[in-house]
């Protein structure tokens, strides 16, 4: 192997952070992102391939109409569906904005968004996470066409963001506001539409992104926005042009994810879940509304030596190390979802205290 990978891999090693592939069988779901456990409902659906990309053989009239139901469900103009978060992340961020743009994101908001901005030829600054008052200094030294970012609920911290506060600055010095709602599509809103939904601003934000390999259990997502926005990805934005499209079946199968996320049954009993686990364990970092609860660590080992003593108990829960996480933040990411039995959680909450 060249000296230099070789040289970083054992950096990692080192230093207790070698990331490394999981497989946990038979143990009790406390980490993936099946929220509402809608990933577990079986399906037959007729699959073939899609052949190319949207722009050449990938796209359908049945591909078309499900965008726009899902615009309607989400209260958009328009929806374009890319074949993943990261690939919408990408695709936006090094597309709408242009050179002398400002691009101001939240320092914790998903490296998606940020390999995106690295491809942009516009300026970009980060701001103090959920830092309201730092996010206006930055404004106010903003050039061109300005563009915010941030998640609406965040995956490595569970916290929200002040999303009227920010979106009221926005207003203010007329920058556009894209808000990543990867983790709070399916759990948050009117049927499950989002935070910026429940918080009465969807109607103000420029774009608004879903992705469905989370609460909705199936793969994909989608940039909800305007008429002009959708023509203008599907011509400039090159992870959406340049790749094959999904097959016309998973389409058709994320409409009836969506439908079946409608139930707002899924949703109180994934909050009598999580209000059962906060009651054990308070997170300092993250909301008592959010599926994703934060335990931090003060030492590395420590943090390693707990997820392991989780899961020869048979509780699937993986250790969030750096650099995924800032150096000294180490910590367990635990997911509640609707399925987890009180017993479980209380459980868990024994072996954690």
């Amino acid at each position: 192997m060249n000296s230099k990978f070789q040289k970083r891999l054992e950096d990692r090693k080192e230093k207790g952070s070698l990331r490394s592939l999981l497989s946990f069988e038979n143990h009790v779901d406390f980490w993936s992102n099946d929220y509402l456990g809608l990933a577990q409902i079986p399906h037959v659906f007729a699959l073939k391939g899609s052949t190319g990309s949207r722009l050449i053989s990938g796209n359908s009239t049945v591909v078309e109409e499900v965008e726009q139901a899902i615009a309607t469900h989400f209260e958009s103009d328009a929806a374009l569906i890319f074949n993943s978060g990261y690939d919408a992340n990408v695709g936006l961020f090094s597309s709408l904005p242009q050179k002398g743009d400002t691009i101001i994101y939240d320092e914790l908001v998903h490296a998606s968004v940020r390999d995106g901005i690295r491809l942009s030829f516009a300026h970009s600054f980060s701001f103090k996470h959920n830092d309201i008052e730092d996010l206006e200094k930055r404004l106010q030294k903003a050039e061109g066409t300005i563009f915010v970012a941030v998640e609406s609920l965040y995956s490595m911290d569970g916290d929200l963001a002040s999303l009227l506060e920010i979106n009221r600055l926005c207003e203010e010095y007329d920058a556009l506001l894209i808000v990543d709602e990867a983790h709070s599509g399916g759990v948050f809103g009117t049927e499950g539409k989002g935070l910026c939904e429940e918080v009465g601003i969807e109607n103000s934000v420029f774009i608004r992104l879903f992705t469905f390999g989370k609460a909705y259990g199936a793969h994909g997502a989608v940039v909800c926005c305007s008429d002009e926005v959708r023509q203008f990805l599907i011509n400039f934005a090159r992870s959406f042009i340049y790749t094959t499209a999904l097959p016309e079946g998973f389409y058709t199968h994320i409409l009836h994810q969506i439908e079946f996320s409608k139930e707002d049954s899924l949703r109180e009993q994934l909050r009598l879940n999580i209000a059962h686990f906060s009651q054990g364990i308070q997170s300092t970092l993250s909301s008592n509304k959010s599926p994703i609860q934060i335990v931090e660590f003060s030492e590395l080992e420590l943090c390693i030596q707990k997820a392991h003593q989780l899961q020869e108990a048979g509780f699937a829960v993986k250790a969030i190390l750096p650099p995924t996480v800032p150096t000294g933040s180490q910590r367990l990411r635990i997911c509640i979802h609707t399925f987890n039995t009180k017993e479980q959680i209380e459980k868990l909450i024994s072996l954690l205290q």
